[in-house]
């Protein structure tokens, strides 16, 4: 008959559901630690339990040797032969070692060494029934909370149902019984081992494959879950059979198979999804209940797809804090933008807009001008007026419309900017030997026209469309003060235009027509220099 001992050693081993072996082997660790620190010896002691009498014996183990040099660890083999008569060189004789008075110190040390080994023992235990079963669904009683953790009991042990596990809408209390599943398994954990969880979306997975047959026995694949706890999960379904409706087996005959799984998770919101190959038609599925007008992928080795929407639709497609598109990315696995159809169009007026202006950006500036003070460029730039393609589509009267910039100078910009666009359609500047290509001769209509403008020019002169206003200080100074020597050169330069005026006239009028051109009364503006 087994002794009281080894009784309660059963029964403590299966209460931790561990083995009694394991058990045993604590009492006797923790009885030779005892007696070790008792007889404060440094003989290799091991301690042995007797089932039937409960009786806990020590035993000191030395080696048998010729001549002893360390009498704590060997003995002689006269020594040896007294105690057994079978003892030879290098065997080993036990030498039992009294364990009375062992005391109270001695005893509790015991107590917390078999307290240690059981403990150590169950851990394992636990280890290794529930490091398999991660993701598996389970029913769980609560035992208790700590603070806002929920211990909860799992068979033998216990678990721990973490805050961040837990559903927003959801309170647990003692004695409840819930579904969870299993997290993850710790071995060197301070409290319990087993983390459960009632948030993660395997347990909508799991819920899913224990409700609907269809998704049990594989005619109906999930092929993604993404969940948010306590607010909304969207789970992604693909049927094998195309006579099969994926969608329709998991929402059951008037929804009774998708409502079963809603009051398990207390109310949460369930978005069930066909799953498709194709991004696009996929993450169109994925926005419901939102309308998409349109998906485009962006960029498919960054997994970045654009979605356009009407503008109605745009805080349906979003959702409550993002929550809708949000979702729909993480069930995807691809980064998604969503627009309205307003914000897609003024996105592209603004891309045509920074198109347009970074080709006004690329024209040439003002300073680029030879002929132009720096007063007229910066009245220009004032203006709006920053480049040379800009000034050369203006006209006379907008030009006198700016502020400082008379008749004179539309004269100098009309000139300055002829001379510029002249020397960019030549086709040579220069002959072959460094002197000045000749220009080609004009025709006789060419010269007609020449002649009909000059003659335009000067009609303006005289209807006072070109008339000078009063000069500006930087232009001209005042007319009463105008120096002597400023009136010879203007003198002489109003001579010339008369002699070149009237001898390209001359010259035209020899050539085009017949009868001889009048001459003219007054010389040409400077704007036709």
């Amino acid at each position: 008959m087994a002794s009281l001992l080894y009784q309660q050693v059963e029964q403590l081993s299966r209460d931790k559901g561990i083995d009694p072996a394991v058990v045993v082997s604590a009492v006797e660790d923790a009885y030779l630690a005892a007696t070790r620190k008792h007889l404060k010896t440094q003989e290799e002691l091991e301690s042995v339990l007797n089932k039937d009498t409960g009786e806990i014996s020590v035993f000191a183990v030395k080696k048998v040797v010729e001549t002893v040099a360390a009498p704590d660890l060997e003995i002689s083999l006269a020594a040896a032969q007294k105690l057994d008569p079978r003892a030879e060189v290098g065997g080993e004789v036990r030498i039992k070692k009294s364990t009375e008075g062992l005391g109270r110190i001695a005893a509790q040390m015991a107590k917390q060494i078999i307290f240690q080994k059981v403990r150590e023992a169950e851990r394992d235990t636990v280890y290794n029934e529930y490091a398999g079963r991660i993701g598996e669904v389970v029913n769980v009683t609560v035992k208790r909370n700590e603070g806002p953790d929920v211990v909860v009991e799992l068979g033998h042990t216990e678990a721990l149902l973490g805050r961040r596990d837990q559903s927003r809408l959801e309170s647990f209390a003692p004695g409840e019984r819930v579904r969870v599943v299993i997290r993850g398994v710790e071995k060197a954990a301070k409290g319990p081992q087993v983390a459960v969880s009632r948030a993660d979306p395997a347990l909508v997975q799991k819920l899913f494959e224990g409700e609907v047959p269809e998704i049990y026995d594989g005619t109906v694949v999930i092929k993604g879950v993404a969940r948010e706890a306590g607010e909304r999960t969207k789970i992604a379904v693909f049927s094998r059979d195309k006579d099969v409706d994926c969608v329709g087996a998991c929402v059951g005959m008037k929804g009774m198979r998708v409502q079963s799984i809603i009051r398990e998770l207390r109310g949460e919101k369930i978005d069930i999804i066909e799953y498709s190959e194709d991004p696009v038609q996929f993450a169109a599925n994925a926005l419901s209940p939102a309308k998409i007008a349109r998906v485009s992928v962006l960029s498919a080795e960054g997994r970045h797809l654009e979605v356009v929407v009407d503008d109605t639709q745009l805080s349906l497609a979003i959702g409550k804090k993002g929550q809708n598109v949000r979702l729909a990315a993480k069930l995807l696995g691809w980064k998604i933008d969503i627009k309205s159809e307003e914000e897609k169009r003024r996105e592209v007026e603004e891309q045509m807009a920074a198109l347009v202006g970074g080709g006004e950006a690329a024209e040439t500036p003002l300073s680029q001008l030879t002929g132009l003070s720096e007063r007229i460029q910066a009245a220009l730039s004032q203006a709006g007026i920053g480049s040379i393609e800009q000034l050369g589509s203006q006209t006379p009267e907008q030009l006198q419309q700016i502020p400082g910039i008379g008749p004179k100078a539309v004269a100098k910009i009309f000139v300055a900017v002829n001379q510029f666009f002249g020397a960019l359609e030549a086709p040579a500047g220069e002959a072959a030997g460094g002197e000045p290509a000749a220009g080609p001769e004009l025709t006789a209509t060419e010269e007609g026209e020449l002649e009909a403008t000059g003659q335009e020019l000067e009609a303006e002169l005289e209807r006072g469309v070109l008339e000078a206003p009063p000069a500006d200080e930087a232009e001209l100074p005042a007319r009463d003060g105008l120096e002597p020597a400023a009136e010879s050169a203007s003198a002489e330069a109003q001579a010339e235009a008369d002699e070149d005026g009237a001898e390209a006239a001359a010259r035209l009028s020899q050539d085009s027509a017949p009868e001889p051109a009048a001459p003219r009364t007054q010389p040409p503006p400077e704007k036709n220099l």
